[in-house]
């Protein structure tokens, strides 16, 4: 799997719309939890708004882990979809969207809100900082003792993270490297260590 952004610091911006005035939130968000926490926040700050829609998406936008919407009272498929959309076309991930409407006495039609939803998603996105995220493959390093400083330089090669290190009767490294580097890291460490080392690779 290839590089993939996130969203990197919140985002406010306000939008009008014919009197509605619609409120976005772009929020960071690592997990499900985490974000409906965000929205729970939202919707206690913002008790006296007409509707409260949101949408998220965790992980890469183009294979997410996990993604929702709603449309909070708005007709069904004006709000929440509209603006998972655009979290997917501007592909960013990790991403909470809330959109705050306090009603304007002027009725939108559906059209107008699927645009105003959009909208008011799309300009904030324009103002979000992004960050390049590299998916992680972990690996489990068990070798002699002897071998331990080949290894550790390998690793700063590769720039891979050593998350834990054990000494029994030789040396076990867990290791954290990109999913992208972890076959060509596999060879040069057999061949670096003559394949006298063990290489699993944990599920999580």
């Amino acid at each position: 799997m290839s590089q993939y952004s996130i969203l990197a610091a919140a985002v406010e911006h306000r939008l009008l719309e014919k009197n509605s005035e619609f409120i976005t939130f772009l929020q960071p968000v690592s997990d499900r939890e985490q974000a409906l926490h965000w929205l729970q926040h939202y919707r206690e700050h913002y008790k006296d708004a007409a509707h409260v829609c949101w949408a998220y998406i965790i992980g890469n936008t183009r294979q997410p882990q996990t993604q929702a919407f709603s449309d909070d009272g708005e007709p069904s498929g004006t709000a929440g979809k509209p603006m998972l959309h655009v979290l997917t076309e501007r592909e960013l991930g990790n991403c909470l969207a809330v959109v705050v409407r306090y009603f304007g006495g002027i009725k939108l039609g559906a059209g107008g809100l699927v645009r105003a939803y959009s909208a008011a998603v799309s300009q904030a996105a324009q103002q979000a900082r992004l960050t390049l995220v590299s998916p992680q493959s972990l690996l489990r390093i068990a070798a002699d003792f002897a071998l331990e400083a080949r290894i550790r330089q390998l690793l700063a090669q590769f720039d891979a993270t050593l998350l834990d290190v054990q000494y029994q009767q030789g040396v076990a490294l867990s290791v954290s490297l990109a999913a992208a580097d972890l076959a060509s890291f596999k060879l040069q460490l057999q061949e670096l260590c003559a394949g006298a080392v063990s290489l699993t690779e944990p599920t999580a």
